[in-house]
């Protein structure tokens, strides 16, 4: 046999068999273009081809958003599980300790304190990773917590909104939750705090109908759908064709919906600076991180 069989050929199917990760790319859903998650998570999950956003998970906003990516995160009250003893397909209980283990968060909402920009600042992210951002009772009592303590630290909310809307296996008290949050808020108010929110993609349901429209300043992350009810549903009901990109941020900022677009890279340093003027103070210069622009 000759050295070509017995060393060339072997190395090469040692080479053809070795194993790739998966875990080393992603595809861009909106330009198809694959990714190192290394960059990815360089630019905030924002595509550099396209400019395209990404979903992200609540912790991440967390670190993204705080000082240095330090934040202390708060234990939420305990609610029921399960009020109405639900089931469908399964248990209201087994999806719940599913959307737990597969998210290790305990619901839809994560609140945390920290610094923005050198300011004291509270925020609650919603958590489209945990059964797609629904509000039940539990997101609510979170929503009032954070309330709560921007009253007691003196600081200002910030809510990153993402949601499909009520979680529909809580029924009526998920539908209360629309009032109680606007308490919250109206608790902000009366304490004369800033309450900012920043729209992220989706933003739907009774979250848009209570809450998430109810900012003293509204940002929205670029393409993010802002919406009561889909537009499929309006346009059979209204029965007209609906305007190019009508519910998306852009849309809604040309006609007054919301007060800016704000791609993810800058975001940081667009809250630290609005904190600074809606407090009095002066945030410390967060440098903008490079916008991703179209290859």
């Amino acid at each position: 046999m000759s050295w070509l069989t017995e060393y060339v050929r072997p190395k090469i199917r040692g080479l053809l068999k070795r194993e790739v990760p998966d875990n080393l790319w992603t595809s861009c859903e909106a330009c198809s273009q694959m990714i190192l998650n290394r960059d990815l998570e360089k630019s905030r999950k924002v595509c550099p081809y396209c400019g395209h956003h990404m979903s992200a998970g609540a912790l991440e906003r967390l670190g993204w958003t705080f000082d240095n990516g330090e934040f202390t995160r708060i234990e939420l009250p305990k609610t029921p599980s399960d009020p109405l003893g639900f089931r469908d397909g399964k248990r209201y209980t087994d999806r719940l300790k599913e959307a737990r283990a597969k998210s290790h968060l305990d619901d839809a909402l994560v609140v945390a304190h920290g610094k923005i920009g050198g300011h004291d600042a509270v925020v609650a992210v919603m958590a489209f990773e945990f059964m797609a951002g629904s509000m039940g009772t539990a997101t609510g009592e979170a929503f009032l917590s954070a309330c709560r303590l921007a009253v007691l630290q003196k600081a200002p909310l910030i809510v990153f909104t993402a949601s499909g809307g009520a979680r529909m296996q809580e029924g009526m008290l998920s539908l209360m939750q629309m009032p109680r949050t606007t308490i919250g808020v109206e608790m902000l108010n009366d304490a004369g705090l800033p309450y900012i929110v920043v729209l992220t993609h989706p933003t739907t349901g009774g979250v848009s109908a209570s809450f998430a429209m109810l900012g003293d300043i509204h940002l929205a992350e670029p393409n993010a759908q802002i919406a009561f009810a889909g537009p499929r549903v309006i346009q059979d009901t209204v029965r007209e064709k609906l305007p190019e990109g009508f519910q998306r941020a852009e849309y809604l900022l040309d006609h007054g919906m919301v007060d800016r677009v704000v791609p993810r890279g800058e975001l940081t340093g667009e809250l630290a600076r609005l904190i600074g003027l809606l407090t009095g103070g002066r945030s410390a210069a967060l440098p903008a991180l490079p916008v991703a622009e179209p290859a």
